[in-house]
Order: structure tokens, then sequence, then C-alpha cells
């Protein structure tokens, strides 16, 4: 199994601002907006909170509830109203696809999707960013894929309707246009989870970035990640970008970049999944 560690939502580039940490810890992630593609920010829910009027308020206005947005990776039942038959799903296309193809992911890989989230606070003028709070890349859900299903060359999901709300499946006519598709349940290292989902609150587990660091691309992880014990990752070969700490590692994570590969030996993956997905 490889681990695929996916940069989705809003960044600086694609909305501008960070996600959403509420107060209490609840992760917010916002879908980048699409002007093309079939729903508005003002139609989802995102672990139970409407996206809308907090990308409305953080925004500044630059986006609006009736913008129109890319909900994807789609993880979650409750984000939208469903047809029978939805599944939880992940498309990608162009450069970032073939880089997947590039690297062999296939049945039985798991991203793990991870964005720029900032804490914020409900004041008397409505949603603001929490002063002297800052931007960190956290974790916020997961998808093993349980299908690979290759759009650009005329294969399809069943039943098909169950994905007529897919931004992957409107308008997107190239040959590397792939949808992933979840397993029903996770089944890694014993762990009890469903196949895709959002994780609901803000874990130091959860987050990538090293909070001694000003820089949020920094990050500090299990030190069996960095390329001297054997592990190796995708867009970070360059033996520069890594150090290690003790029983951790610090990398300096490319500016750019969608989908980083990981691979590395099966009991360490399953002991950090294990920590990211507590009992």
């Amino acid at each position: 199994m490889k681990v695929i560690i996916s940069r989705k939502g809003f960044d600086g580039q694609n909305g501008g601002v960070p996600s959403a940490i509420l107060p209490g810890g609840r992760l917010v992630p916002f879908p980048i907006p699409s002007p093309n593609d079939p729903c508005a920010f003002g139609n989802v829910m995102v672990n139970g909170v409407a996206v809308g009027e907090l990308v409305e308020a953080l925004t500044g206005g630059k986006f609006s509830r009736a913008d129109k947005c890319h909900l994807d990776p789609d993880l979650n039942k409750g984000s939208l109203p469903r047809r029978s038959g939805w599944r939880a799903s992940f498309g990608q296309i162009d450069a970032a696809q073939g880089h997947l193809s590039k690297q062999g992911i296939c049945t039985g890989d798991l991203f793990l999707f991870f964005g720029w989230f900032r804490e914020v606070e409900d004041s008397s003028s409505g949603w603001r960013y929490l002063r002297g709070s800052r931007g960190i890349h956290v974790i916020y859900g997961w998808l093993r894929a349980g299908e690979v299903i290759r759009l650009g060359l005329g294969e399809r999901p069943s039943p098909i309707d169950a994905f007529s709300d897919h931004p992957h499946l409107r308008g997107r006519e190239r040959a590397s246009n792939t949808l992933y598709v979840a397993t029903d349940r996770l089944g890694v290292a014993g762990i009890d989870a469903a196949g895709a989902g959002l994780f609901t609150r803000i874990a130091d587990s959860l987050i990538l970035t090293d909070q001694s660091q000003r820089n949020r691309s920094v990050w500090r992880l299990p030190g069996w990640m960095h390329p001297a014990h054997g592990s190796s990752r995708s867009y970070h070969l360059d033996q520069d970008r890594w150090r290690l700490d003790g029983d951790h590692c610090g990398l300096q994570s490319v500016a750019k970049g969608q989908e980083f590969v990981l691979r590395a030996e099966p009991v360490d993956v399953a002991g950090w999944l294990s920590e990211l997905f507590p009992a």
C-alpha cells in the first residue's frame, strides 16, 4: 500500500485564504472556487457546518455563497443532498494525475488530504481569523481507493446517477481524467473506520507543520519518513530538504505539487495511521 499526501482546498492561488478551524477545533476545509462546476459554496456542508457563510466572511466578500466551487475530494455524504448509491470519491487530471500514474497508484492505496488552515472566531461583525493565530498545514480527510475509474478513456462508475454531482463527470473531457472511488471500510492496521471521510476536529497527530518554525511548509514528521531510514517520498528526493531530529524528522516541503507519494515499511505506516485514527 502506498500513501499519497494530497494537497487540496483553499491555498494562496485558489481562494487566497486558509480554511477554518472553528472554536472547539472543528475543521472546515473549503473546496476551491470553480465557476464551471455544479454546486455553490452555499449548498455545501462540511463536518456539519455551512461553508458559504464562512467563505463569504473570511474572504471579505471576494467569494459569495452563490459562487460555484469544486467539491473534490467528495468525502462526506452529508455535504450535499445525495442520490441512492453515492460513494466517496476523488478525481484527478492532467499533470497531477500523470504523476499518480507514474507512481503506480492503484486499488488499495491510501490518500491523506491536507490543506492550509487557521483558527477563526465569531466576532460581533461576523467570522474572522483569530488574531495572533497562524496558518498551518493539517491533514483533514482520507480515502482508500477501492476502484480506479479512467473517465477519460470512457469508463464510468456504477450506478452513474449516484456520481452525477461529482465535478469530474462534467466537462473534463481529457484522456487523463480519473476517478478514485473509496472502499467501504479502511481495512488498514485494524482501524475501524470508513474507507473515506473527514477528520472532525484538529489533533496534534493531524498537524504537519512544525509549529516551532515560521514557515507552514516546514513539516515535523515521524523519523522513519527520513530517506536515511529507507522511505521515499515523491517530489522530495533532495536530501537537503530533510533533517533528522531524534524520533522525528523535519522536511521543507515543496511549494508546488499536489500529490506526494510515500513508500515505506508497512509496520511504520500502520503505526502512524494508528495515531491519526485513535481508537
